[in-house]
C-alpha cells in the first residue's frame, strides 16, 4: 500500500471538510445515502428471531435493496423479481443462507450459498452480494462497488489484490483487509464505517 498517497488523500479531504464525514459540507451526501436509517431497519428485521419466517426475511431483503442508494437502479427490480419468483422452499434456503452470512461462524458458507442462488438467476453482482451484510453491520462488513474497488486498488497501488467481476469470498476478504489497513492509518472522522472509508478515497482520486 502506498501510504504516502493515502496520507496525501487524507490531508486533502480534511482540508476541504475539517470534520470529516460529519462536516456540514457533506450533509447532502449523508442524506442521499442514509446509511443509519437502513442499518436500523436491517438490524430490526434481520435478528435471529426473524429467520424462522422466510417470507418476512425475503420481503426485508427486497426492501433494503430497493431503498439502497448504492445499488444500481437496473439491479433493484431484477433482485425484487428474483426473490418473488422463489417458491417457499427456495425462500427458506435464501433465508438460511443469509442467517449464516449475518450470524454465527459460517459466514463464508452463507456467502457462497447466496452467490450460488444469485448465479443461478444471472444476478451474481457484487452490489447484491455485499449490500445486505454491509447495512446490517457497516463497521464490520464492506460494500463492494466495482468502480470504487478497482479505483482504490489502483490508487493505493495494492499489488496482491486483483479485482474480478465475479464475486468471491477470497477477494472480499482481501478487499476488507485493505480497508482495515486504511482505517488504522486515517483520522477517525473518515472511517465511521466501510462506506465512508471507500467514499473518502473516491473523493481523493
Amino acid at each position: 500500500m502506498n501510504l504516502k498517497k493515502l496520507k496525501q488523500a487524507e490531508a486533502g479531504v480534511l482540508a476541504r471538510y475539517p470534520k470529516g464525514f460529519k462536516d456540514p459540507g457533506l450533509e447532502d451526501i449523508r442524506k442521499k445515502h442514509n446509511i443509519d436509517k437502513l442499518t436500523e431497519f436491517a438490524r430490526a428485521n434481520l435478528t435471529r428471531s426473524h429467520f424462522n419466517r422466510p417470507e418476512h426475511i425475503a420481503d426485508t431483503l427486497v426492501r433494503i435493496i430497493s431503498r439502497s442508494s448504492m445499488v444500481s437502479m437496473f439491479e433493484k427490480p431484477k433482485f425484487r423479481d428474483f426473490v418473488r419468483s422463489l417458491n417457499s422452499h427456495e425462500k427458506e434456503h435464501l433465508a438460511f443462507a443469509f442467517e449464516k452470512r449475518l450470524h454465527g461462524r459460517a459466514k463464508r458458507e452463507g456467502f457462497e450459498e447466496i452467490l450460488g442462488m444469485l448465479t443461478h438467476h444471472r444476478l451474481a453482482k457484487w452490489s447484491l452480494v455485499s449490500a445486505i451484510p454491509f447495512y446490517f453491520s457497516p463497521k464490520k462488513e464492506a460494500f463492494v462497488k466495482p468502480t470504487t474497488a478497482k479505483g482504490i486498488i489502483s490508487y493505493l497501488e495494492i499489488e496482491d489484490l486483483h479485482y474480478k467481476p465475479t464475486p468471491s469470498w477470497q477477494f472480499y476478504q482481501g478487499y476488507r483487509k485493505v480497508l482495515d489497513e486504511v482505517k488504522r492509518e486515517v483520522h477517525p472522522s473518515l472511517s465511521t464505517n466501510y462506506a465512508t472509508l471507500s467514499g473518502f478515497l473516491m473523493v481523493s482520486m
